[in-house]
């Protein structure tokens, strides 16, 4: 396959719809007839259901039903992911406990938000004005807001059948850590936190379901990452053939892993349609999304790091607590990512982990981009910096003597990735990725500038963090390829573009293949009417799987096109050219024949008798992988701090990172930038709050702060390839690095910027009271 357009700067096939206002969401598709959803949550972080009265709400003008738990016996508990693979939970030994989520509530509600009853009317007016005729018999139960307090021995058991609050256990070790921190000269121990927050994508989530009354059928438009998933769950709900469960992804403004779970109104909706023989759309509201929608990231370490006098690490013992929230969707993926990711591209031949997720009366807690690695890097990039002050070395220098050097690639971490093999690194080269981020942002020049900026009161810091990511995670992804009459290409994926660009890169991959361009292939993402089987959108997987799965597919229609123009132009195959939608002979242009002439000539060859008439211009791949591979990257923010006010300045930020082959210069910059811009937003300002009864105190966007265009500086993009051998594209994953590494970066700027002060950061966001205060204690 030639490269023509892959590694090329192509621009994004999507964009004239989307910038014209033709983009086509969920809440776009106005079937006839469609009724509309809402949905009535639970004002209570943890009460008992006594009874819940509708029948003042079905009497309302233009109400068509009203549902609660009893009315809906279909319903089945939500399933749920992230099991561990046999491997790693025969080396690890997790302590996993499942709770049944059901759609909606029945003798309990565990979260401020928890769905209580749906109501299908007319209008989304309608709808909303009968939710308040609802009344429900509660009785306040004690709740659960902090990670610690749900430890106590006498905390409230938010499942009843568990003997704790406990929803995962697990400890890893690798080397001898206890001998090596004996043996340290410098040991240096701290309690660092990473708040609660999530994705907050511009789209918020939306099911629309209509019913098919000649055959018994529905169609599911779903904003998800997970159209399969969602299918196979309806699957189990309906009891229905698959082939008459259709689930698409329209256009997706953004997921983020927070459309990565499969929630309560991904089976209501459905099953409100076919009860009611009617289409009916549910469109999440902004205040719905902040309380009910998965949150992320929460964590608590107590963390020890061991090193030598001149700054080399030797061991890392790290215990950390995470808030799981009331249900665990992803099972082990959250804290064993952090585990996983926690060592990043630092060598460390002694460390252990001790990980315990805990069940809070929050609402239930998943991935969000980075899955558990930004909490890790987080932890560790700020051990480092602590190291560096603590030996009196440059921050830069400290991770130059500790980085993993290109010459022991692969190189073995010592432990089993979540996947249950190996932890292997399959290539990169960290030290030059850091060098090139340094140069970036002129790293040296800054270091010679800070005295003379702290006499003129210019308070300027700079911070460095870095991460290795497990990506494109299998089982596996597919595709299938085909022509059309007229020559041109459609393929069909089961990943599913949430804006990212899957329509101009994946057409990339199939114009080289097939000699066309990228505009005479459409591609259809998400959609289980078009690829029986999938998994979806998430862990950095879509180039390395689908984008492995399409060139594969590409490839065998190539060849049949090759095969048939061959015995159509008298010519061996490997005699034979293919480009500008055209087979010819190798120095003959002029002998040839087009996609449509082959087709046209070669179909009875190809699928006539005996061959079970099957098109023969199409093929259908399934990619999988061995393992992951890992990407890695440098960041380095450069920021300015008012101790008067507490306010900080993004001046400059640099990004040096390496996925592989890059496909597609332009959107890897554009995945990188949008990365960092909600890593800046975890860094500075977003947080998600409760007070002590488990009331969120962030339900709007005037409380919960996310970042504006002015408050994300230029970013500064630095390609490092170095390709995988463990896919034939030579990929690796990018969607989820950008946003990693700004909390840790930001924070190790921020308190650079504040040495003199004798500041110490810990948590973040780093708000202007955060800093104020941190200023005032030291």
């Amino acid at each position: 396959m030639g490269a023509r357009y892959v590694g090329a700067v192509v621009r994004r096939q999507e964009d004239p719809r989307y910038l014209t206002g033709r983009g086509r969401y969920v809440d776009d598709i106005q079937p006839p007839g469609c009724l509309h959803a809402a949905v009535l949550r639970s004002p209570h972080a943890h009460a008992r259901v006594r009874a819940v009265r509708t029948a003042a709400a079905r009497a309302c003008p233009g109400v068509a039903a009203v549902f609660a738990a009893g009315d809906l016996p279909e319903l089945k508990p939500i399933p749920e992911a992230g099991v561990a693979p046999p491997p790693l939970k025969a080396r690890v030994g997790f302590q996993i406990r499942s709770a049944l989520q059901y759609p909606l509530a029945r003798d309990r509600v565990r979260y401020v938000g928890e769905p209580m009853a749906l109501v299908i009317a007319e209008s989304r007016y309608a709808a909303e004005d009968a939710l308040e005729r609802i009344t429900v018999d509660y009785e306040p139960l004690p709740a659960i807001s902090d990670v610690e307090a749900g430890l106590r021995p006498d905390a409230p058991r938010l499942h009843p059948d568990w003997p704790d609050n406990l929803a995962v256990s697990f400890t890893a070790e690798i080397g001898d850590t206890d001998a090596a921190f004996r043996g340290a000269a410098v040991v240096i121990s701290e309690r660092i936190a990473v708040q609660r927050y999530a994705g907050m994508p511009l789209e918020t989530r939306a099911v629309l379901a209509v019913p098919d009354s000649r055959d018994g059928s529905l169609t599911v438009w779903d904003s998800t990452q997970l159209p399969h998933l969602v299918q196979k769950a309806l699957l189990e709900t309906l009891g229905l053939p698959a082939h008459r469960v259709r689930v698409a992804t329209p256009d997706v403004g953004g997921g983020f892993g927070t459309k990565c779970s499969i929630y309560p109104e991904d089976l209501l909706i459905p099953v409100a349609a076919r009860r009611l023989g009617r289409a009916v759309k549910w469109v999440e509201t902004r205040r719905e999304h902040l309380q009910s929608a998965t949150h992320s990231r929460e964590q608590r370490h107590d963390v020890r790091l061991a090193a030598t006098r001149d700054g080399v690490i030797l061991a890392l013992d790290d215990r950390f607590l995470l808030d799981q929230g009331v249900f665990n969707p992803w099972g082990i993926v959250q804290p064993y990512n952090t585990v996983g990711h926690m060592l990043g591209p630092f060598r460390v031949a002694h460390a252990r982990f001790e990980a315990r997720s805990v069940v809070t009366n929050k609402a239930p807690h998943a991935p969000y981009r980075g899955a558990g690695r930004p909490e890790a890097v987080f932890v560790m990039d700020r051990m480092v910096d602590r190291l560096a002050r603590e030996v009196g070395l440059d921050p830069a220098e400290v991770r130059r003597r500790n980085f993993i050097q290109s010459r022991d690639m692969p190189y073995d971490v010592g432990l089993l990735y979540r996947d249950g093999n190996p932890l292997v690194y399959d290539g990169g080269d960290f030290r030059a990725t850091l060098e090139a981020a340094l140069e970036a942002v002129g790293y040296e020049s800054i270091r010679h500038e800070q005295a003379g900026l702290r006499q003129r009161g210019i308070h300027r810091g700079v911070g460095i963090s870095s991460y290795v990511e497990g990506t494109g995670i299998g089982p596996f992804e597919g595709a299938v390829v085909r022509l059309d009459s007229s020559g041109k290409v459609i393929v069909s994926t089961g990943a599913c573009s949430q804006g990212q660009g899957h329509e101009t890169v994946y057409a990339q991959i199939v114009a080289d293949a097939l000699g066309v361009t990228p505009g005479d292939v459409t591609i259809v993402g998400g959609d289980t009417a078009a690829i029986p089987f999938g998994v979806g959108t998430f862990a950095s997987r879509s180039m390395v799987m689908a984008g492995n799965a399409i060139a594969d597919a590409s490839r065998l229609v190539r060849r049949k096109l090759v095969d048939a123009a061959a015995a159509l132009l008298e010519a061996g195959a490997e005699d034979l050219d293919v480009e500008g939608g055209r087979v010819f002979v190798r120095g003959s242009a002029d002998r040839g024949l087009t996609f449509p002439a082959i087709m046209q000539a070669g179909l009875p060859t190809f699928a006539g008798p005996g061959r079970g008439g099957s098109p023969a211009f199409e093929a259908t791949s399934y990619a999988s992988v061995p393992t992951v591979t890992f990407s890695h990257a440098v960041h380095v923010a450069v920021a300015d701090v008012d101790p008067e006010t507490g306010a900080v300045k993004l001046l400059r930020y640099a990004v040096a990172h390496d996925c592989g082959r890059v496909v597609n210069p332009m959107l890897v910059d554009g995945q990188i930038h949008g990365g960092v811009a909600q890593g800046i937003g975890g860094g500075l300002y977003e947080a998600l709050r409760y007070d002590e009864t488990g009331q969120l105190l962030t339900g709007t966007l005037m409380e919960y702060h996310v970042p504006a265009a002015d408050e994300v500086p230029f970013i500064d993009t630095i390609h490092m390839e170095s390709e995988s051998p463990r896919n034939p594209l030579g990929v690796k994953g990018v969607g989820e690095g950008g946003a990693i590494s700004p909390p840790a970066a930001i924070a190790n700027a921020v308190e650079d910027a504040l040495r003199p002060f004798g500041v110490k950061i810990t948590t973040a966001p780093l708000t202007p009271s955060l800093i104020r205060s941190l200023l005032a204690k030291a």
